[in-house]
């Protein structure tokens, strides 16, 4: 036996969220049952262990075998006398003794590996063993039940259901959560992850003066209903859908799938249940009556990058199309990395390559070709052609303009188009077996007796009482674009590499609870946003980020940086530059010179980028034209989706790069004068213009001592730009938006740099 492969048990508990120090002194008596984890000890295998990727692999593999309950049991190859694991007895555990010993020869994790366990991370291991080190089958493939609300002390503190999972965690840690957060800071809190914009000075006002009990559940029942609602929710759907502009690869021609995007936002906000949300995306045009309408949302499987480049095989291209969809099915709706197992057997989660391309049979049926022909502003069929009567009598929510049709690609199956091989090492020509219509049976079998044998069987699947994974994955995708993290934080792998909940009862519980309440999305946010727990201030206590450093437990609520789209949109709306016309195509606003000549061939339209002017310029951040291969610089400048491919949670980084966009953008520095010409306009005083300002931006009052260091700040700018009025001029001359008439360059100049300030303030773009 190779026993330096047993480092595996570091991977193991490197899932496990309370492996940090904190918990070294622990008594292992007050180790929670593993089985109360949902632990699951079979390896997360990485490149350096005994049964993954590598010329050894086989002969590895051959060994020992940690990852199945019979390979662990088993006697040990080189000694029959001696087993790795042996049920209810650590110390004759061979794995035990080596994670334990002081020899440096035989000690695992090996001395070279610089790889460590904890001290709580060996209790646990021991306390496993101790149970019995029982194989579970993984949490995630286990159908979600509703758990009994815990028990906790602090039952005042309690608004709804969430918060009894929360406290209990908060409350086992020697914890208090935090106090309500004040009305200012909660109203831009939920403004922005309701709408994604912020709360106006009357919506500010208006809750400020309600002192009745409910006053929050009414701010929120009416941004639920805001038309806002659709584009916030929409945003992050379209990292989902690898939405974009651009076909992708080489050429990167431009194509029209904005329709469809302009139907997801409908979709928002008409509330569409989940289940029909994803029913008519993945099978519109399967359902038994026909719906334009559906089969407009079915291009959903249709926003994979699409090759236009001359001399490509046909093929080769066709199967990656049809590979994209697969595994965008695997990671948007199921959270798993079925990608994986496109060349071999997944090596960490039960999927195998037959599992693979039973599932990738669904969406190989499609009448396309891997080449898009260059002449034309469309890929291959099916497609529908949307005209004016047709937006007039079925696709009212479609924002088009003139009278031209608009070309949109949708799914179409064909009967007997193809038949569907599983593919060796996943090489487009290399065809083996022929697979069927079907699914991993380690989530749920694909029951033909049940589900009919395509894509709208597959919908049904997936909505399937017993499918362990559907709810699951969503509601905690709603929750980490609430709180910044899910509560199960690699939010696009639940499978065994993946990380484990930290309330694994809650995820279990909201994921029951949102089925059982018809798929309602909206009642889903609104109940996660009027808990206790998101209503908690963000202020940091030392205690707390001694026991508790990253906020696992939730004691207070994290404070998170607004997404790349969302900063652009609360600049223009608090200057009130921003065009609030939902829906239609693309817009290309303010951007680098020549910033598409950078890449591509010169074929096509998208070789030179071409501004747009008037209003077009002010539009929402989701309607930026997006070319894959030359991206949005501000956009990616603050982690934007690259839309290659399917993302469900997107980086959070900060860079120098942040602050000069924010300092020099065009964008900002036009809203910033045209801010300023407006409040130059009204009959107030410097001191009120200021206070208006910074109500608009930072969507509370002023302190007093901010306001003095503010108008300090102004009389100090304005004696500087009347001892140089050019520089005013030149200040101020910025931006297409039309300036006012008989303005005071000195004037708009020094209350501009007062806005601008404030634009540029840390907690102008973060949600407290």
């Amino acid at each position: 036996m190779k026993l330096r492969y047993l480092f595996f048990i570091l991977i193991i508990m490197s899932s496990c969220k309370d492996n940090n120090s904190n918990y070294a002194n622990i008594p292992e008596k007050k180790i929670p049952k593993v089985v109360d984890y949902n632990f699951d000890v079979r390896p997360i295998l990485s490149d350096k262990c005994f049964n993954c990727h590598g010329p050894d692999a086989n002969k590895r593999s051959a060994g020992l075998r940690l990852d199945t309950e019979q390979g662990a049991f088993k006697a040990l190859k080189e000694d029959k006398t001696k087993h790795a694991i042996v049920g209810g007895k650590p110390d004759e555990s061979e794995v035990f003794v080596r994670i334990t010993t002081s020899d440096t020869m035989r000690v695992m994790p090996p001395i070279d590996s610089n790889l460590k366990l904890s001290k709580y991370e060996i209790k646990v291991i021991k306390k496993w063993i101790k149970q019995g080190a029982n194989y579970q089958k993984h949490w995630a493939f286990v159908p979600p039940v509703k758990h009994k609300l815990p028990e906790v002390e602090n039952k005042d503190w309690v608004s709804n259901d969430i918060d009894y999972f929360i406290l209990n965690k908060i409350e086992s840690i020697g914890l208090q959560p935090n106090q309500r957060a004040k009305k200012e800071r909660l109203l831009k809190r939920v403004a922005f992850d309701i709408t994604g914009l912020p709360p106006s000075l009357e919506l500010q006002n208006q809750f400020l003066a309600d002192t009745s009990k409910n006053a929050y559940e009414k701010i929120v029942d009416q941004l639920l209903a805001n038309k806002h609602y659709g584009e916030k929710m929409a945003n992050h759907w379209l990292d989902v859908a690898r939405y974009a502009d651009s076909h992708g690869y080489q050429d990167d021609g431009a194509r029209t799938m904005w329709p469809w995007r302009d139907w997801v936002i409908h979709a928002f906000n008409q509330n569409y249940t989940y289940d029909k949300f994803i029913t008519w995306q993945l099978a519109g045009d399967l359902l038994p009556k026909k719906n334009i309408e559906a089969i407009l949302a079915t291009g959903f499987n249709r926003n994979h990058k699409i090759t236009q480049e001359g001399g490509v095989i046909d093929e080769e291209y066709r199967i990656e199309y049809v590979t994209d969809r697969t595994n965008t099915f695997g990671k948007a709706f199921l959270g798993l990395t079925f990608e994986c197992a496109k060349c071999h057997d997944h090596k960490y989660d039960p999927i195998s390559q037959k599992d693979y391309y039973s599932t990738f049979a669904f969406f190989d049926k499609v009448p396309e070709k891997g080449l898009y022909k260059i002449d034309r502003n469309f890929a291959d069929p099916p497609l529908i052609v949307i005209d004016n009567k047709l937006i007039k009598t079925e696709l009212p929510f479609i924002n088009k303009t003139g009278p031209e049709n608009v070309k949109v690609m949708v799914m179409e199956d064909s009967v007997g188009i193809r038949a569907t091989h599983v593919l060796d090492r996943g090489v487009y020509d290399a065809k083996t077996d022929t697979v069927d219509f079907n699914t991993p049976k380690a989530i749920l079998e694909f029951n033909k007796n049940k589900f009919d044998s395509n894509r709208l069987g597959l919908a049904k699947w997936l909505l399937d009482n017993k499918n362990p994974l559907t709810s699951r994955v969503f509601v905690n995708r709603v929750w980490q674009d609430v709180f910044g993290a899910g509560i199960v934080n690699s939010s696009g792998d639940f499978g065994m590499q993946g990380d484990l909940p930290t309330h694994f009862e809650l995820l279990d519980w909201l994921a029951v609870d949102f089925r059982e309440n018809g798929w309602d999305i909206k009642r889903l946010i609104k109940q996660i946003v009027t808990s206790a727990t998101y209503t908690q201030s963000s202020v940091v206590q030392s205690k707390k980020t001694d026991i508790d450093p990253e906020n696992i437990y939730l004691a207070r609520k994290q404070r998170t940086r607004l997404n790349a789209e969302m900063i652009r949109d609360h600049v223009l709306e608090s200057s009130g530059l921003l065009n609030k016309e939902i829906g239609g195509p693309s817009v290309k606003p303010y951007q680098p010179n020549n910033l598409w000549k950078l890449a591509g061939t010169g074929r096509g339209i998208l070789t030179n980028y071409i501004q747009d002017h008037g209003d077009k310029l002010y539009r929402r951040g989701i309607y930026t034209f997006i070319k894959r291969t030359v991206l949005p610089p501000v956009q990616t400048t603050f982690d934007a989706a690259a839309r290659d491919q399917c993302e469900v949670k997107r980086q959070s980084t900060s860079t120098p790069l942040q602050a000069l966009i924010m300092l020099n953008g065009p964008t900002t520095l036009e809203s910033a004068r045209v801010l300023s010409e407006k409040l130059n306009k009204e009959e107030l005083s410097v001191e009120q213009k200021i206070e208006k300002a910074f109500q608009l931006i930072l969507c509370r009052k002023m302190k007093p001592e901010e306001k003095n260091i503010l108008t300090t700040y102004y009389n100090e700018q304005k004696e500087a730009f009347n001892t140089k009025p050019d520089n005013a001029k030149a200040f101020i001359d910025v931006g297409e938006y039309p300036i006012s008439e008989n303005r005071d360059n000195v004037e708009v100049a020094s209350l501009m740099q007062i806005i601008h300030t404030l634009y540029n303030m840390e907690e102008t773009i973060m949600k407290g």
